[in-house]
């Protein structure tokens, strides 16, 4: 038990979940796609693809905007690598993809207003090579447009049949919490799904948007489970990151070095890594593990730059974390939940 909710200890491989509170089965890992096109190319990308699906990976996450820190340049080449390797697999996988992003430099073509969404959504459909779209998600909050102008493009969409399902991305739980109101006094589209970002060095969703998920029946598909890379404990002993990582390989590289290359956080992958020698598992598997065994979350989305380090994450799927071994995991990282002593 971890603050009145109920943890689960063991994620299955032949496993498939509801998405939320809808009818929609999903994988219990998720691939994301973000490195598809600048760190990953063609290749390796449908290498990578057809990996996560032979191990029964049914949930495939991208965006509009992707590949991360592409600009406008590459803006939307990760959809088109996916539409290239999608149409053979079709009915098999379930599709998420986002939009609000900026996907150029005039004022239309970012945010989350009826003009934009309607853009975007044409424009993902033809470049995913595909007539729907399973999950629809806004990638952020956008304070320019009313929430309810959002959904109602988004109920549209819906009963148009271009999107199936709808859900959000980066919101906070007051955001969510509003648009969840929104949707039922307006009879509109609910988000079935929240995106967060979520692993063990970063925890603060806990205090607030992962009740309100459980509460409210909203899936959760938490980003970034092994922090960028950081918990697979590649970039111990190094000042600076090497080439080709996350942490040094796009314009989003200082995003990531702003969030996790931080001494303190060097200091708990060290300290995790040793208690991942105890099972004997390697720490990535636990640290996805332990993302994948809140009550709350739905699928982590695991992601790389090559096949090859989709191994660990996939070992997630059969690993039983033993949940002594998860409480100590929750106490020793318990800062990184932050706020707490305030409330």
């Amino acid at each position: 038990m971890f603050y009145g909710y109920e943890e689960k200890v063991h994620v299955s491989s032949g496993e498939y979940v509801r998405l939320g509170t809808t009818g929609l089965k999903v994988s219990r890992l998720c691939l994301g796609t973000m490195t598809f096109g600048t760190q990953a190319d063609e290749k390796e990308s449908f290498a990578i693809l057809n990996k996560a699906f032979d191990a029964g990976v049914n949930f495939i996450d991208t965006a509009d905007v992707y590949p991360l820190g592409g600009g406008h340049e590459l803006a939307g080449t990760t959809e088109s690598i996916i539409g290239k390797w999608l149409p053979r697999h079709r009915d098999e996988v379930v599709i998420a993809t986002k939009c609000v992003g900026e996907m150029g430099r005039l004022p239309h073509q970012r945010g989350a207003s009826r003009r934009h969404i309607f853009d975007a959504v044409d424009a993902s459909l033809k470049r995913l090579n595909t007539d729907y779209i399973d999950l629809y998600q806004l990638h952020s909050y956008d304070p320019e447009t009313k929430i309810e102008e959002s959904l109602s493009a988004l109920d549209d969409l819906v009963h148009m049949g271009k999107v199936r399902y709808v859900g959000c991305s980066n919101f906070k739980a007051w955001q969510l919490a509003r648009a969840l109101g929104k949707s039922e006094t307006h009879s509109l589209v609910r988000f079935d799904s929240v995106q967060p970002r979520y692993n063990l060095l970063f925890r603060e969703i806990e205090r607030e948007l992962l009740p309100l998920c459980l509460e409210e029946g909203v899936g959760v598909i938490p980003y970034n489970p092994i922090a960028g890379g950081l918990l697979s404990g590649k970039h111990l002993g190094s000042t600076e990151p090497e080439p080709g990582t996350r942490f040094n390989s796009s314009k989003a590289s200082q995003l990531y070095r702003d969030r996790y290359w931080h001494k303190d956080m060097f200091e708990m992958v060290n300290d995790v890594i040793e208690v991942a020698k105890r099972p004997g598992v390697p720490v990535v598997t636990l640290a996805v593990a332990w993302v994948a065994a809140h009550t709350a979350v739905t699928s982590p989305i695991i992601g790389a730059s090559k096949a090859s380090q989709l191994d660990d994450s996939l070992k997630a799927l059969d690993y039983v974390i033993d949940p002594q071994l998860k409480k100590e995991l929750d106490e020793m990282t318990m800062q990184y939940r932050r706020g707490d002593s305030e409330r």
